[in-house]
């Protein structure tokens, strides 16, 4: 079958920014799933995204669907026909249904009975037929939080259409989407090129809309040349640029053709914050922040602007007027809060709702500080400024600064905290109670940071557990998963003897006096259990090596770690599959046993040799294993017991457990219960699989 190239675009008024990068897959995997769906062949499908078009290029498009047997069943032949041989109504009714003659008919054998059917060849139905609803599919299915008119028109879309191209090789396929009827001309950028550009073929559109059309069309390299201009500016500057990932998505959706133009600002302002010029920079004008090699805040900034203007200098000019207002409301904010010490926000964080049924924020604060206070006791840490810290953890929210850019939350704590003269443990902390803020996110460095992280979810954890609000499917108002996640990276990851059943004994006894969360107490460790198995399979441990470990619920985290760690290492041993084998046969047996299992093995009853040496062995690595086992040495202890691989083999080759002769019978379920709890005391070897 011939193939021709197929091209859609929907030319609107300038897209969302943040949500063009979403838009434009959703569109192109529509399109994909449509053309997969109609069993219509193609090489390869390209999205392409403006601010004002969406599109999708799809290359050796098949002209139409391959033609296809259809089998249609009829009823069953012993009701097809009478005793006479002639054909029942349902039978003539099936014919009708299939538009030919009895005669037409042929019958199918199966399991279950013979039956009339009727096969026929359909002719596939050409790609123009069906691309047109493949298209509005897609564009219904979109992710559009709000969909809007415009006009007098009654079709809704995220913002008013203007155009709609569709070329299938050198035609165009006659249809009307979103109440436009679809042709062969484009737009170009609003400024530089706002006539028409007709497209003779799909492989014309890229092309065209660069020249003369001055629109990158492709939104990959528009992001590398926004990313290339930013960083030659800033290096022609003397600094770096500072790109934020979210800030550059939203650029490239801002603009059609990126020109890179830097500016400055006064000096002064550096006297304030770096993060609070940042994010003024980025949240409100869009700029990019230039930094010396240092990682200080220069003077300088690079907005990307959407036109090549004559005259570079206005723009530069027009841009360090707009954001000198900016930096000055930062400024502004810095000097009034730094007027009034950090804990006179404490009383207005009474007036601040945490959770209805869990009190004010202000409460919050008072229960972590409890938290804290614990888990520094067991840590060895300095209770005082783990309470200090976690009285002043949500104060920076009631600030001018944090107001203005909510963002900023945690890192003003620490400079006002800084400010203030406290501890530099308890300011940085106030810093690191949000870590990891995200996936892969860094973790508190101080251990006032992290008690601090770790208190402060727990108790979200508990509290919103113990007032039934736990998280169900995808929803999770409360982010209780990344919270459950964060603290187990910190306890694992900084190495923290920390029990999670005690660390949620103490946030129940700080929720008293609102909840009674002692029952909530099984659940929240079920809950953050679970969330070992996310943080384990992301690192590629297997699902296996987890529920070895996981089915004797280890509840301090580091513990649960180093079992991971040491049956991922005694999977690598040559001996580990006979013994993992060898531990579920075990485990069936005595599966099998009814009543108390026996506990004790008594030498004169061991008569084959293989038994012998199995129990001489077992209490000879018994005696070296014990102490690291108790050192929780789990890897060192299993490489040990990786020796008794052969005299576990001869066992089973050579003994018969269930014995007639009771007991030779239980003795020997003794020796393998002693060789079953011994491997126990680090995971449940019958887990793993061959």
């Amino acid at each position: 079958m011939s193939t021709r190239d197929l091209l859609i675009e929907i030319g609107t008024e300038e897209l969302p920014p943040k949500t063009l990068g979403k838009l434009s897959s959703a569109f192109a995997r529509g399109i994909e799933d449509g053309l997969k769906q109609a069993d219509i062949s193609y090489a390869s499908v390209t999205l392409y995204a403006a601010p004002r078009r969406l599109a999708v290029l799809c290359s050796d498009v098949g002209e139409a669907q391959p033609d296809r047997q259809v089998e249609k069943r009829g009823p069953a032949l012993k009701a097809a026909f009478s005793d006479d041989g002639c054909p029942s109504k349902a039978a003539l009714g099936f014919a009708r249904s299939c538009g030919v003659e009895m005669e037409a008919l042929q019958t199918m054998k199966t399991d279950k009975g013979e039956w009339l059917v009727f096969n026929s060849n359909e002719k596939g139905r050409p790609t123009v037929e069906l691309v047109p609803e493949m298209v509005k599919q897609s564009l219904a299915k979109l992710p559009i939080a709000k969909r809007m008119r415009w006009g007098e028109r009654s079709e809704e879309f995220v913002r008013p259409v203007h155009w709609v191209v569709m070329l299938f090789g050198d035609d165009v396929i006659e249809a009307e989407i979103l109440g436009f009827k679809a042709g062969r001309e484009t737009r170009g950028h609003r400024f530089h090129h706002p006539e028409k550009i007709s497209l003779n073929n799909p492989s014309d559109y890229v092309q065209k809309l660069d020249s003369p059309g001055y629109v990158i069309v492709d939104p990959e390299v528009r992001k590398d040349a926004i990313r290339q201009q930013a960083e030659q500016a800033a290096e022609k500057l003397g600094g770096v640029a500072h790109i934020d990932d979210a800030l550059l998505d939203e650029v490239t959706g801002l603009v059609e053709w990126p020109i890179a133009v830097s500016g400055d600002f006064d000096e002064h302002f550096l006297e304030v914050p770096k993060e609070s010029l940042i994010s003024s920079m980025q949240d409100h004008q869009k700029y990019f922040p230039v930094l010396d090699q240092q990682g200080r805040l220069m003077p300088h900034f690079i907005t990307i602007s959407n036109i090549e203007s004559t005259d570079p200098l206005k723009v530069k000019q027009g841009n360090e007027r707009v954001i000198r207002p900016r930096l000055s409301d930062a400024a502004f904010f810095w000097n009034q809060d730094c007027k009034h010490p950090l804990e006179t926000h404490m009383p207005a964080l009474d007036k601040v709702v945490f959770q209805n049924k869990l009190g004010s924020v202000g409460d919050k604060s008072r229960r972590v500080a409890l938290i804290a206070e614990k888990i520094a006791q067991l840590l060895g840490e300095n209770k005082g400024h783990a309470h200090r810290a976690a009285l002043l953890s949500k104060c920076d929210l009631m600030s001018e600064m944090v107001l203005e850019f909510t963002d900023l939350q945690g890192i003003m704590g620490r400079y006002y905290a800084e400010n203030d003269g406290e501890p530099a443990d308890v300011a940085i902390a106030l810093d690191e109670q949000y870590m990891p803020r995200f996936a892969g996110d860094s973790l508190p460095t101080t251990a006032t940071g992290q008690i601090l992280a770790i208190a402060d979810k727990i108790d979200s954890l508990l509290g919103i557990f113990a007032i039934g609000q736990k998280p169900t499917g995808e929803k999770d108002p409360f982010a209780l998963r990344r919270a459950a996640l964060g603290v187990l990276r910190i306890i694992i990851e900084c190495d923290l003897m920390l029990d999670l059943r005690d660390i949620l004994g103490f946030a129940a006894e700080a929720l008293n006096n609102v909840v009674d969360a002692s029952g909530a107490v099984d659940d929240v460790l079920e809950f953050m259990l679970d969330r070992l198995k996310v943080y384990y399979l992301n690192q590629s441990v297997t699902v296996d090596v987890y529920e070895a470990v996981a089915v004797l619920t280890p509840t301090r985290p580091v513990d649960f770690d180093r079992r991971i760690q040491a049956v991922t290492s005694f999977r690598q041993l040559a001996a580990a599959e006979s013994l993992a084998a060898a531990n579920k046969r075990i485990a069936n047996i005595l599966k099998k046993i009814e009543g108390e299992l026996p506990q004790i093995v008594a030498t004169d009853l061991l008569q084959e040799p293989a038994e012998k040496v199995l129990h001489e062995q077992l209490n000879q690595l018994s005696g070296e294993v014990a102490p690291l086992f108790e050192e929780g040495d789990y890897k060192q202890a299993l490489n040990k017991l990786a020796d008794l691989k052969d005299s576990v083999d001869n066992f089973f080759d050579t003994v018969m457990v269930m014995a007639d002769d009771t007991a030779l019978k239980n003795n020997r379920i003794a020796l393998l219960g002693q060789l079953s709890k011994l491997f126990l005391k680090a995971a449940d070897l019958s887990r793993l699989q061959s």
